[in-house]
């Protein structure tokens, strides 16, 4: 009995088990049909020309133009002349006769000191040197008076030597009196304050009322002369040969000076003078230019950027510089054939000027090399030109 029932739960557990494998068969075909694709599949399109299309760049040509040859320097406008005008006497300011940062010329009056004092002591000396002047004329006439008498034997020789002496003396008293009178001449003349040089005044540093002492540290204002000025800048000193062998031949070297962003033009003017020794810490020398400046463009201190013209050359061959790539090897090109494929052509440059640059080797005027597009190209890209190059 017991066997029998085993059997039949047996029995009833494998039909289960159909069932269940059936139900999970259903549903696996149920999903397939509804991710099968409606249409046939389509390959993938593989052009096996791609490598081969054309790559769009432009292009310049090679020409024969006129080079100068610019050396590039950051340089500082430095005044030829900057004084500091203080008072040589001392006293009370009553006036000051400029306005701050006017133009002033050479002697002009600024300033005046209360006078008085000086005046006084002037008129001092002057009735001092009239005291002994009046002596000197009355011991001269006793002195010829004197000699007249010796010549007749009246009076004796001694009483005529003493006479000169004493005339003597006293000329040179009336000659001490006199340098007295002149210093006071001078002291009094510097209570009036002038302008030592011609240039642009700045900031006044004294008020009217204040007492000035002779020499003071402060000064009543500073005078810079910035007509004509100067531009000071250095250069390596790999460049000295450029621009020593023009200076030797007596050649004026232009210089440009440009704004802090290089791009507006403030003056132009000449080379005068480079320094006498290189700069052993930095390895640079200075030179020094002079500019004009009647329109005031350069400022004392102002930081400009300077163009030194060196050379100025004739029927150059050159090619825009960012035409220029660089490996390994040096620098080279891309120049377009006649095919429109590019070879990598090495070249040798030399001078710069801007934009331009000069090849000594390995292009002839004429040719056509790429100038963007560079990226992309390999030796044998064919590429498509996107602008009609100037010639």
């Amino acid at each position: 009995m017991l066997q029998t029932r085993l059997k039949q739960g047996l029995s009833r557990f494998k039909n289960i088990s159909q069932t269940t494998q059936l139900l999970g068969l259903v549903i696996v075909v149920a999903l397939a049909w509804l991710m099968w694709p409606s249409g046939p599949i389509q390959p993938a399109k593989v052009d096996r020309r791609g490598s081969n299309l054309p790559i769009p760049v432009r292009v310049v040509t090679v020409k024969n133009v006129s080079l100068d040859v610019f050396l590039n320097a950051l340089g500082t406008v430095t005044p030829y002349n900057t004084v500091t005008v203080r008072s040589r006497v001392q006293g009370q300011l009553v006036e000051v006769l400029f306005k701050e940062g006017e133009f002033v010329e050479k002697g002009q009056l600024l300033a005046r000191i209360d006078p008085r004092a000086y005046e006084a002591a002037l008129a001092k000396t002057l009735g001092q040197q009239q005291q002994n002047v009046a002596q000197l004329e009355n011991a001269q006439r006793n002195l010829a008076r004197y000699q007249t008498l010796r010549k007749q034997d009246s009076i004796p020789t001694q009483q005529v030597d003493t006479q000169l002496a004493l005339v003597r003396q006293l000329e040179g008293q009336v000659k001490s009196d006199q340098a007295t009178v002149d210093d006071a001449k001078l002291q009094l003349d510097f209570t009036q304050i002038r302008a030592p040089i011609a240039g642009r005044s700045g900031l006044r540093k004294v008020d009217v009322g204040n007492l000035l002492t002779a020499n003071d540290t402060q000064g009543l204002v500073v005078i810079t002369q910035t007509q004509p000025i100067s531009v000071v800048f250095t250069l390596p000193e790999g460049d000295l040969t450029q621009v020593r062998a023009p200076m030797q031949a007596n050649q004026v070297l232009p210089v440009e000076v440009f704004d802090r962003q290089d791009t507006h033009l403030l003056a132009t003017g000449e080379l005068t003078t480079l320094d006498n020794q290189i700069d052993l810490t930095t390895g640079t020398f200075k030179l020094k230019a002079r500019f004009i400046n009647q329109d005031d463009s350069l400022f004392p201190n102002q930081f400009v950027n300077v163009r030194l013209r060196v050379q100025s050359r004739k029927n150059v061959l050159t090619v825009t510089a960012g035409a220029i790539q660089q490996n390994n090897q040096g620098a080279f090109v891309f120049l377009v054939q006649s095919d429109l494929k590019v070879n990598i052509q090495p070249v040798k440059t030399g001078a710069r000027n801007q934009d331009l640059i000069e090849v000594i080797s390995g292009l002839k005027a004429g040719d056509q090399v790429v100038l963007e597009g560079t990226d992309r190209l390999r030796e044998g890209s064919i590429v498509k030109i996107a602008n009609a190059p100037s010639r």
